[in-house]
This record gives structure tokens, sequence and C-alpha cells, in this order.
């Protein structure tokens, strides 16, 4: 683009942004510490499921201070269904460091942003920009998709060459308007109009920019190889009571998939393949068998890449067994202090409408 098209092209898609664009809590301050934790809050998560959490946390911890004091348990209890529980602990991480070596302030530079736990070259560009108002564009799913029809762009989004690409596109244009409004508007811009499956061209302000559009070509883009289908596991959820009517649960390793997070206990139906094996583990194990309830219970959980079939089972199980370093009893109003996942929020929710075995 011509540095007047370039001029134009930034006035259409800003005077769209200030009359349409989404109102979002996030964008009412300057804090950027509240900025931060949105930022992190909207990765793989959708803007509407985001504000109540976003609203409730920055209640709870309400300075840098009370987040890096606050007990780990407490942090992941408030982000409790949000899903993606790393982002909460390397969040936390991340600002204790900041408290400790930045005064409890963001860094205005994007080297010591990087060096921050948890943030990456997007939020570090997206903290330049929104928190700081510099010229950095962020380089997201959004931008790359609307940016890919403007211009008709053949690359594959999954390179990392491409991205550069995108990031040289974007700098040219961010530089010549205000940072702030140019990321979110574009953010706005695919997310409510060029959409991945629907491009709304009619409602569109820059469809007179738009070469794709032009062409008729607008859902050929972006390019974007094929990613390897997310794998299938099985696992009965175990309903263990014992005599109390209080219920086994477990927490989960400190890393990897929902680290630290709670949970029923689980069995693999891949590893044990038949009734007689999973029941002899349980025995074993639990000192118990499981069978499925009267109320029978199913259902399916999606992580990024993994997919968990699950099934629920029940059982007794004396109170004097033998429980792990991660076990522990809880009863039903217990159950509600620990943060559980949302694929086990589901087995609260059906032990509150069923009460098995007499809860």
């Amino acid at each position: 683009m011509k540095e007047q098209q370039i001029q134009q092209f930034n006035h259409d898609l800003l005077d769209w942004f200030h009359r349409k664009g989404r109102r979002l809590p996030w964008r009412k301050t300057d804090n950027p510490y509240y900025i931060w934790i949105s930022e992190v809050m909207l990765q793989q998560t959708q803007v509407n499921t985001v504000i109540p959490y976003y609203n409730q946390f920055i209640k709870k911890f309400p300075t840098p201070e009370a987040l890096a004091d606050a007990p780990e348990q407490e942090v992941l209890k408030s982000w409790e269904g949000l899903g993606y529980y790393s982002r909460a602990r390397n969040l936390q991480k991340g600002v204790r460091e900041m408290v400790a070596t930045y005064n409890s302030e963001l860094p205005k530079n994007k080297s010591d942003l990087l060096s921050l736990t948890g943030i990456g070259p997007y939020t570090a560009s997206a903290l330049m920009s929104m928190a700081y108002h510099e010229p950095e564009p962020a380089i997201d799913g959004n931008l790359m998709r609307v940016l890919s029809r403007i211009f008709l762009i053949d690359d594959d989004i999954a390179k990392q060459k491409t991205r550069k690409k995108f990031e040289k596109l974007a700098s040219d244009l961010i530089v010549q308007t205000e940072p702030a409004s140019f990321n979110q508007a574009l953010m706005d811009l695919g997310a409510m109009v060029c959409r991945p499956k629907i491009a709304d061209c009619s409602q569109c302000p820059i469809s007179s920019h738009c070469r794709a559009y032009e062409e008729g070509v607008q859902l050929e883009y972006p390019v974007k190889s094929g990613k390897a289908k997310p794998r299938m596991l099985h696992y009965a959820v175990l309903l263990l009571l014992d005599e109390q009517g209080r219920f086994l649960v477990e927490q989960r390793p400190d890393s990897g998939l929902l680290a630290g997070m709670w949970q029923f206990p689980m069995l693999s139906l891949d590893e044990y393949e038949d009734e007689q094996q999973q029941q002899a583990y349980s025995r074993e194990r639990f000192q118990c068998s499981v069978e499925p309830p009267e109320a029978a219970f199913s259902y399916t959980h999606h992580f990024s890449h993994l997919i968990w079939k699950l099934t629920l089972r029940i059982g007794r199980t004396p109170s004097q067994m033998k429980l792990r370093k991660r076990q522990c009893w809880a009863t039903m109003n217990e159950l509600k202090r620990f943060p559980f996942p949302v694929s086990h929020q589901k087995v609260i929710r059906w032990i509150e409408k069923n009460r098995p075995l007499h809860t």
C-alpha cells in the first residue's frame, strides 16, 4: 500500500472500531497489570467466557502484590473452569518476578517483558501496544486471517517465516495510527465480521481495500497446513465413598496437563481393556469393585491435543484404606473448596443431582 492508502485503511478501520467495536472491561483501564491478566485469560478462551473471570480475578487480586502473595491453590480456585491452568501458574510466577525485579511495575520495554514467565512474543507485543501505546503489532490468528484476505497472502500461516511476513506488514500499518486501537480493531473485525467460516463482507469497513473480496475468494484464506487430529483416551471416573459418605479425591502432579488441579480418581480403560482387569485393578488399588450408577453418566471433554471419553463408576471403599500422598477424603461441602477442572466439575454437578449411594 502507498502511504495515502495506508492512511485511508487505518481511518476506515478505526472509525468502525470506535463505533462498533466490543466494549470490554480491560479496555477501560490503563493499568498494565490488569491488561496482562486479560491477555493471559484470553489465550485460547472466548471473550464472553473470560469477562466474569477477569472481573472476579482483579477484585480478588487487585494488585501485583496480592497475586504474588496468594497461595497457588487459591489462585487455581479462582481460575477454576477457565481451563489451561498452566496459564494461572505462569501468570502468578511472572507477577512474582515482576514484584521482585521491577518493583511491582510491568517493564516498559519488550526484552524485559519477555524475561518474565508466561510472557511470549504475542503477549509482549499486546502489552507494549495496549498498556504503553507503542507501535507493536500483536500477531494472532485474527490479525493473520484479516490481513491474509486483505493482501491475498498465499503463504502458510502455520510457518514461522509467514508470521515474520505479517509482522513486517502490520508494522508498516500500525506505525501511522493509534497502536492499541489498531490491534483491538483487527481482533474485533476478525471475531465479529471477517470470521473463519463466514466472512460478512457487506458489514466490513475495509472491504474496499480487500483483494480477496474483490476476487470472491475470501473463504480460501488464510492458507494453513493441516493439524494432527487430537488423540482419544478413555477413562472411568471413579466416585468412591467411605462409610461416612466422604469422597476420595486426589491432586494431579505439579507439572503436565491440569497440573495442581484436583480430581476424582481415574482408571484408564485403554490400559485395562476388559472388565476383569478393570475390577482387579480397582480391588487392588481401592479395596472395592466399581459399577456404573443407576443414572448412567458418560461424557466427552476436549483439550487442544487430547479428547477424554469419560464414564462414571461408583463404589464403596473403607475409610481406613491407605491413601497416597496427594489423596484425601472430602465431604460434599468440602469439595467446593478444591479447584477442579471442568471435566470433574461435571461429576460434582451429577452428584448434586443424583446423590449416589444415599450420600
